[in-house]
């Protein structure tokens, strides 16, 4: 028998309706038993008919306590239903109470004691009137009847449920997506306009700084420095809103891919650095796949940027390579700084890098490089030009996938 289980809010204008019209039912039931036994005759023994009556009328007012206790009054009534004819009605409101507030195993172990209970009846009180095998069969009709009916509540309102946490979890994994693609968004910005306005701001960074330690330089120089940063200004305004439409309408048209590397290091050279490019792709650069082509760019214009600004003066190499089925390599190497670098940053470009990186499914390397790490060698002896990593230089290193 279940515990006793005390209703968490109080009874709705519904439940009301629904109790009232529970008890209604069950006292017609019983005050139309009673009329009909007192037109005909009472079951035998005739002296139990006015116990019988009162044994109802308690059982109907129990029915108010059906939302508490379901099971105990269920199992009450179907006991006393073995006995007396007028606790029919509340029975069967007690046994569809069951069905729709309990578990089904819970009601098929009432209706099967309700179903003991018929039989016990037809077997202490026959009717005269009606063959016993038929009174048994119209009171388990009623019976199974109200626990069906029970049932069916119980398992519609169950789907209800289940389809109100279904629609709750879709409303709630639709909201993470949302927060998802709009987190996506923040670091596809944050990364567009670290590795796009990042590299140009250097640029001016690099060619102010050389008019204000120099004040005295040669006019010439002078017009020559304000006219690249002017350039790299507009340059950046440009590229800064390519990036803007980028994020309004996504689109790899305008995104730079390994064939404009070669203007990529002609502009840091124009900013004064020492970079050397070596392209072993060849012809092979036009079948590098879209998607590792302007990752590696970003690669090698991150990596320039970097020894830009933590290793000013000092001699780079960069080298791309690779084969279709082997992968496409760049990498970026510097040696140590000939002047005192900048405050070290927050490390967002290279973690920025990795990210991208990974997610064409590519390797990103980096760390200080080593008096061997002149880059990918074909085994020429000569092969030690500028940026061959001696102590105190840095080696940016990505390996991105190309298929056969």
């Amino acid at each position: 028998m279940d515990a006793p289980a005390a209703p968490r809010h109080r009874r709705s204008r519904r439940d009301r309706f629904v109790d009232t019209a529970m008890f209604m039912l069950a006292v017609a039931f019983g005050f139309y038993t009673s009329v009909e036994r007192l037109h005909t005759s009472p079951l035998p023994p005739a002296w139990l008919f006015s116990l019988d009556q009162a044994v109802g009328m308690l059982g109907c007012a129990g029915l108010w306590l059906r939302r508490r206790w379901p099971v105990g009054l269920a199992v009450t009534l179907v006991v006393l239903s073995a006995v007396f004819e007028m606790i029919a009605g509340p029975m069967l409101a007690a046994l569809f109470s069951v069905a729709v507030h309990r578990r089904p195993r819970t009601s098929g172990m009432v209706f099967a004691l309700s179903v003991v209970a018929a039989v016990v009846f037809t077997w202490l009180r026959p009717d005269p009137d009606m063959p016993p095998l038929a009174l048994l069969t119209l009171g388990l009709a009623l019976q199974g009847a109200a626990a069906g009916w029970g049932l069916f509540v119980h398992h519609r309102r169950r789907l209800v449920l289940a389809q109100r946490d279904r629609a709750a979890r879709m409303e709630t994994e639709a909201r993470l997506r949302a927060e998802q693609a709009q987190h996506q968004v923040r670091e596809a910005i944050a990364r567009e306009i670290h590795d796009v306005l990042g590299h140009r701001l250097s640029l001016l960074s690099v060619h102010a700084g050389a008019l204000e330690f120099n004040p005295g330089a040669d006019p010439a120089d002078v017009a020559r420095a304000a006219r690249v940063i002017r350039e790299s200004a507009h340059q950046a305004l440009q590229d800064l809103r390519e990036v803007i439409g980028v994020l309004r309408a996504p689109t790899t048209e305008h995104a730079p891919t390994l064939a404009c590397l070669e203007e990529l290091v002609a502009e840091s050279g124009r900013a004064g650095m020492r970079v050397e490019l070596r392209d072993d792709l060849g012809v092979r650069e036009a079948a590098v796949p879209g998607r590792a082509g302007r990752a590696a760019y970003r690669v090698v214009q991150e990596a320039l940027t970097n020894a830009r600004k933590h290793a000013p003066g000092a001699a780079v190499r960069v080298r791309v390579s690779g084969a279709p089925g082997e992968g496409l390599t760049a990498e970026v190497v510097n040696d140590a700084p000939a002047a005192a670098p900048e405050a070290a940053g927050g490390g967002h470009g290279l973690a920025g890098l990795a990210e991208r990186v990974t997610l064409v499914g590519g390797r990103l390397e980096h760390g200080p490089a080593h008096p061997d790490d002149s880059g990918p060698s074909d085994g020429d002896p000569d092969d030690s030009g500028p940026g061959n990593g001696g102590p105190g230089g840095w080696r940016v290193r990505a390996w991105l996938p190309w298929p056969p």
